[in-house]
């Protein structure tokens, strides 16, 4: 009797929010298919104190906390955005087995939320009517220290996943991202990249197994799903192919003690100075060695800092520096050594706080717009002046630009390997960010990010000009149905971020996925496509 008064409460509100929503001719079908899919998903759930914990619509007191909280683009939450017609909190796989099954009997469209990172908001944004599986309570971790492995679930942060190593182990490490709330989620299915990137590749050249969910609602691992779709959910975006619930990584070893230094400056002769230096040096040194370039303002100023981290000692460091790249300036003072696990709470930038706040789950304040672009051969120094003449402008108060250097285990590993393809003959990244805290701001600042990155176009990677699947930018293209195929249109941009490993995971898809179920503005299409986003 509990369960039928929940299911009443849930199923009226469905039936007043999709009068408002749908247009006239729609209005039975709607209702119709997203109450049916409720009462197939209680149903299926059959307990009424789970079902009040995991179903979430606009009408229960959590909805609201529940979508913001791991709202982390600001862009995304003001009152116009459109907004999940229920979501769902799975405690247990099996809760997003029946989510996929029965969205699926009732053709609902559904997005997979991880940690929340999605830089153009897909996991939990889009312009018709969805439900979001939010992944939060599937966050276990469980290590291995004697054979050097992990299983850790999706909705668990790269900073709970590096918290749980280092606790247990201070020469074991992974190569993955160092902002410690990102979920592991779309991190690992992007590529994943880091301070170790150089030393032992990206976060998904290091996954040995996963289990998914997949288009027919199985729980899969990698014998069941078989090496191509392994292969696809491994840098080409898993959100295209399934839900992907737990990953199951291999560990890499670290010394006891390493360096992480940060070199400042804020004249601009003396960055560009070793700006140049460092794009001929950055990803060719020993990958011990792995030093960025961030330009941004600060009391405004431009400054420019290279921040680093050393597999080794500060006399080794120093040496190092002080025979390829004197141009840093590099001194004892800069220098500190530490765990591998504090380098991480270090370039995260959170003080001198224990390791435990890695297990924050923190909201972001700002709003923001970013691109990227791979680097192939070093850029002039009139480009790089003019970087710092953008940052200058007033629309660039919270601007910034990250330099990541390559080369090392990344000119090692082959494009085909992953889906992801930007390995040999890229010297870095470059990650275009700006940020802003009022929504007036919003357009001059979105401006700013676009004008710096078409003038970087002469200097960047190009036929195709890539771009980096984690760091997503909707102005590559979208879904629009018009008068080209659906793979015609994701081809478009689906070349820059994978290259030629687009028609593989075009392949893989069709395979896995034929009815394009698990789909968004910039998914993966199928051959030939069943429906139009």
């Amino acid at each position: 009797m509990k369960l039928q008064i929940f299911f009443s409460s849930k199923l009226a509100f469905f039936t007043s929010i999709f009068l408002l929503l749908s247009i006239p001719h729609a209005v039975s079908a709607d209702r119709s298919n997203h109450t049916g899919f409720l009462q197939c998903l209680s149903l299926r759930l059959n307990d009424s104190n789970i079902v009040s914990k995991v179903i979430h619509t606009p009408n229960d007191s959590s909805f609201s906390s529940v979508l913001t909280s791991l709202i982390q683009n600001q862009r995304f939450s003001a009152p116009d955005t459109p907004k999940p017609v229920l979501i769902l909190t799975p405690v247990q796989p099996s809760h997003v087995q029946s989510a996929v099954k029965c969205a699926r009997r009732y053709g609902i469209h559904i997005r997979t939320r991880s940690g929340g990172h999605d830089y153009e908001g897909l996991s939990y944004v889009t312009h018709k009517p969805f439900v979001v599986i939010d992944l939060r309570n599937l966050r276990s971790i469980a290590i291995d220290v004697d054979n050097r492995s992990v299983w850790v679930q999706t909705g668990a942060t790269i900073g709970e996943l590096y918290y749980e190593i280092g606790r247990k182990n201070k020469t074991l490490a992974f190569p993955a991202g160092v902002c410690p709330t990102v979920g592991v989620g779309g991190h690992f299915s992007g590529g994943g990249y880091g301070t170790l990137l150089r030393k032992h590749g990206l976060a998904a050249d290091h996954v040995t197994d996963a289990r998914v969910v997949d288009a027919r609602g199985r729980i899969l691992g990698r014998r069941e799903m078989g090496e191509d779709f392994f292969w696809a959910i491994r840098g080409g975006g898993g959100s295209s192919f399934c839900v992907v619930l737990s990953w199951k990584i291999g560990l890499i070893d670290v010394p006891s003690r390493l360096t992480v230094f940060n070199v400042t400056k804020f004249s601009e002769q003396s960055a560009l100075k070793i700006i140049h230096r460092w794009q001929f040096v950055s990803d060719k040194v020993s990958d011990d060695l792995f030093v960025r370039v961030m330009l941004q303002r600060y009391k405004n100023m431009v400054r420019a800092s290279f921040p680093g981290l050393y597999l080794g000692s500060v006399t080794n460091l120093l040496k190092l520096v002080n025979r390829e790249f004197p141009e840093l300036g590099l001194e004892k003072r800069d220098c500190k050594e530490m765990s591998w696990i504090e380098s991480v709470v270090w370039f995260a930038e959170l003080g001198e706080e224990p390791i435990d706040v890695l297990r924050k789950r923190t909201r972001a304040s700002l709003s923001f717009k970013a691109k990227s672009d791979f680097v192939q051969e070093p850029m002039p120094e009139i480009a790089v002046s003019k970087i710092w003449r953008r940052l200058q402008e007033p629309e660039a108060e919270f601007a910034q630009l990250i330099f990541t250097p390559f080369g090392g285990k990344m000119s090692e590993i082959s494009d085909y390997e992953t889906p992801f393809p930007h390995r040999k003959g890229n010297v870095y990244e470059i990650q275009y960010l700006n940020y802003w805290r009022r929504g007036e701001e919003k357009e001059k600042c979105m401006r700013w990010v676009e004008r710096v990155y078409d003038e970087m176009s002469g200097f960047v990677a190009r036929s195709p000009r890539g771009a980096y699947i984690n760091l997503r930018d909707l102005d590559l293209g979208m879904y629009v149905g018009v008068k080209r195929s659906k793979y015609e249109e994701g081809k478009s941009w689906g070349v820059k971020y994978f290259k030629n490993n687009f028609e593989r995971l075009v392949r893989v898809k069709t395979s896995v996925d034929p009815f394009d179920f698990f789909c968004d503005e910039q998914s993966i299409p199928t051959l030939k496509s069943v429906q139009v986003m």
